[in-house]
């Protein structure tokens, strides 16, 4: 009597622990890719508040060039930039002392800065002397020198909100700056 040797089906120890060290590697790519998204994700959206913050001192100065009181234009430097908005950013947590949860912004009444807190902020990179955890913008007028009739006159001619420290957002080889 013959006896018949059984075909051994599944995995060996071997195997097994080769698939589990090839999942795990592409597991750990894959979320580290997905922060890179996220982050990539949370700075347009930073971006995109601002710019809307900036449109909006834009049309209130140019409101107040227009019906000739460009005298007001310098409380545009010390007061909340987010008044002239409506509506206002869903994450704006208002002129506030303590600071908000990340990827909130908020007005800093005794610095006069508005700040957004970063929620992912592994790959920004801050000069010397900021906060990592902060971004910080402050409203500056822009002002020239323009010719009137025979004489020459210093006026307001832009708004903008210029980040008080540079800082830059980098994702692998590409860059970012503000300044």
């Amino acid at each position: 009597m013959r006896l018949k040797r059984a075909t051994q089906a599944g995995f060996t120890l071997l195997e097994l622990g080769v698939a589990i060290t090839a999942i795990a590697v592409l597991a750990v790519l894959l979320l580290n890719r997905l922060h890179i998204y996220q982050e990539m994700a949370e700075k347009a959206a930073m971006e995109s508040t601002l710019r809307l913050i900036k449109t909006g001192l834009q049309i209130r100065l140019a409101e107040l060039i227009i019906t000739n009181r460009q005298g007001e234009a310098q409380a545009l430097e010390t007061e909340d930039p987010t008044r002239w908005l409506e509506p206002l950013p869903p994450n704006y947590a208002g002129a506030y002392l303590p600071r908000p949860q990340p990827g909130n912004w908020y007005f800093d009444a005794q610095r006069r800065e508005l700040v957004y807190v970063v929620i992912a902020g592994r790959r920004l990179q801050f000069d010397a002397g900021a906060d990592g955890n902060e971004l910080r913008f402050r409203t500056r007028l822009v002002k020239d020198r323009l010719r009137i009739g025979g004489g020459s006159v210093d006026a307001v001619t832009g708004v903008t909100l210029a980040p008080v420290t540079r800082f830059r957002w980098s994702r692998g080889r590409l860059t970012t700056r503000l300044t």
